[in-house]
């Protein structure tokens, strides 16, 4: 089954959260939107007797966990799936899949002394080295010499694996196991939507480690940036990671 579809009946209210996923799973009986995500999950609806998703609490990169009892052959089985969604309403957006402080990113990926430091550059928790620098709260990556360049991209290429599953996928409990991409134009009532299983997700948007003309980094498709902006305060410090998540429709 094609897992992108268009339609205009899932238009309701409450599209700007994901309690809006929450809902039309818990009417799968009724919504054909449901069942066609649950086809897309390799589930056969005739072997459903129940759907429960709820919205997942707390800092965690899936969003909605949905229980689902299946009968098969005289046997209940109890499927458990935590699905990461991606509500949007411009195709050409980008998303903010992760964001921490440096040091919690330090102690997650085991970042080298001399990496750290030059990220410390780089998002402005220590100011330039250099003279004249392009802005005087951070340093871009096109600033730094030979070796530190050499140094960030050879750090994010080796664990470029770990790196990109902690940013998608996550860890622990709840840990993303789908991922649901819904883009509903403003100037349109109906809804396009993709959903696709994490794995290939972290392989779609792994590639190449390399710096962006804008002086950030790239690994594939995603874009590691300074935070910026909040009005000046600590947390345009931070660390953040973004993708488009509808160049999974193409």
């Amino acid at each position: 089954m094609n897992s992108i579809e268009l339609g205009s009946k899932t238009a309701k209210d409450g599209f700007n959260n994901e309690y809006f996923v929450v809902s039309i799973f818990n009417d799968w009986k009724n919504n054909e939107l449901a069942k066609n995500w649950l086809k897309a999950m390799g589930y056969k609806i005739d072997e459903i007797e129940e759907v429960n998703a709820y919205k997942i609490k707390g800092s965690f990169k899936a969003d909605v966990q949905v229980v689902i009892l299946i009968q098969v052959k005289l046997q209940q089985i109890q499927d458990i799936q935590n699905i990461q969604v991606k509500l949007v309403s411009n195709a050409n957006g980008y998303n903010q899949i992760d964001k921490r402080w440096l040091k919690s990113y330090k102690e997650l990926w085991t970042i080298p002394d001399n990496v750290y430091t030059t990220l410390q550059y780089f998002t402005g928790e220590m100011e330039p080295k250099i003279d004249n620098p392009k802005d005087a709260r951070r340093m871009f990556f096109y600033e730094f010499d030979d070796l530190e360049q050499k140094n960030i991209l050879n750090f994010f290429h080796e664990n470029q694996p770990l790196i990109v599953s902690d940013i998608i996928k996550g860890r622990g409990k709840f840990a993303s196991e789908w991922f649901l991409v819904i883009l509903r134009k403003k100037e349109k009532s109906e809804v396009k939507w993709i959903l696709k299983p994490i794995n290939e997700v972290i392989n779609f948007y792994s590639g190449n480690v390399e710096f962006s003309p804008q002086g950030s980094l790239k690994i594939g498709k995603i874009t590691m940036q300074r935070k910026g902006g909040d009005g000046g305060r600590d947390t345009a410090k931070m660390l953040q990671f973004k993708i488009n998540p509808c160049e999974l429709f193409y």
